[in-house]
């Protein structure tokens, strides 16, 4: 079966389109053969020639078909017609007044008059009932065909979800280990050197022996040179827990439009931030950002977000403000690692970090935080 599928997918659509004008056609021409008058067999080339425009202009299309149903008993065509419009829109009303529209015009005679007379009004009615089961059948179809195409598509942004947030938990677990080592080595390693080199230089100051003395330099200076290796492995392990953490240089403020690009939604940046705020600080709000855009992403699908860069006499920020989800989410596990891993950094630069939704069904995530150095 999936091979057919696979087979039937590398037919182009302009050839589908081909054969279904070709059948439109002949199923009109059996109709009309012999007795079809100039203008029936030109609502009928009018018709099937329409097919052609089916994927561009569905609902033009089937009006186009009306008259054929209404002069000759044709099937192709309006069911062509009618699935395709199905397949391409959600207007259930729409589809509902179409389906009629095709059930009046295959069973209303022409003229009009011959239909409603006598005992005719009666298998009038039961043709109508039939023809509209007939018309409800393609739009159910087309209907089933755009929920398969919606799922399909949400399962893909399911798993690129569940691997971005997979990848997001894996670096703030490494990145957490990273800074409590770091933490370790600045607050326990780095003092006990510390000491090692302040009671060699006393030694060296104190000592009488001169081979002493030297023993004492030597320690001292290679003291400093390990204070001088732990700050800089230091530093690098407080960086982000990325997997280039030692080589790649970390985001800034300068590097926020093309996140923004990069985000795979519609999102605008405005404003500034003060041009003398710290490296931490601008990597907070560039953290903050790629969160915010990442949560649109996985809860609102379709929502369009607004990024605002703020500052006053007091305070500096951010605010990302998303709009309602054009399109259904699917509830995804989180553990809510991002918001908390955003709480701290604010938390570090003496600042607050709020989210909640918007009276439009929308949300926002604010950071907010003293305009000193952090």
């Amino acid at each position: 079966m999936s091979r057919g599928r696979a087979l039937w997918r590398r037919v182009p659509p302009w050839a589908v389109d081909a054969g279904l004008v070709v059948l439109a056609a002949l199923d009109a021409w059996i109709n009309l053969f012999g007795e079809g008058t100039s203008l029936m067999w030109a609502c009928a080339a009018l018709g099937s020639a329409a097919l052609f425009l089916r994927r561009r202009f569905p609902l033009t299309v089937f009006l186009l078909t009306l008259p054929m149903s209404l002069f000759m008993d044709v099937a192709v065509a309006p069911i062509a017609a009618l699935y395709t419009l199905a397949a391409s829109t959600r207007n259930r009303p729409l589809l509902a007044g179409c389906a009629l529209l095709n059930a009046a015009a295959g069973t209303l005679a022409w003229p009009l008059s011959d239909g409603f007379t006598g005992d005719d009004r009666t298998w009038t009615l039961v043709q109508f009932v039939y023809t509209l089961a007939t018309a409800t059948a393609p739009i159910l179809f087309g209907q089933l065909v755009q929920a398969r195409h919606d799922v399909a598509r949400r399962l893909v942004e399911v798993k690129e979800a569940r691997e971005h947030e997979r990848a997001l938990h894996a670096q703030t677990v490494l990145a957490r280990e990273r800074a409590q080592l770091a933490r370790e080595m600045h607050d326990v390693v780095s003092h006990q050197v510390s000491l090692i080199a302040v009671q060699a230089g006393a030694l060296q100051v104190a000592a009488k022996d001169p081979d002493a003395r030297e023993a004492a330099r030597t320690i001292r200076t290679l003291s400093a040179n390990t204070l001088d290796e732990l700050r800089h492995m230091v530093t690098l392990l407080r960086a982000s827990g990325g997997k280039e953490t030692e080589l790649a240089p970390q985001p800034t403020l300068a590097d926020l439009q093309q996140l923004i690009a990069n985000s795979g939604i519609e999102a605008t940046l405005a404003g500034d931030l003060p041009p003398d705020i710290s490296t931490t600080a601008q990597r907070t709000v560039y953290r903050t950002v790629q969160e915010a855009l990442t949560n649109v992403r996985k809860h609102a699908p379709g929502a369009r977000a607004d990024v605002r860069l703020w500052h006053d006499a007091h305070h500096f920020g951010v605010t990302v403000t998303n709009t309602a989800p054009t399109r259904p989410s699917v509830a995804l596990p989180s553990a809510r690692h991002g918001l908390i891993g955003l709480k701290e950094r604010a938390e570090l630069l003496h600042g607050t970090l709020t989210a909640h939704p918007t009276p439009q069904g929308g949300y926002t995530i604010e950071l907010q935080a003293p305009a000193r150095p952090a």
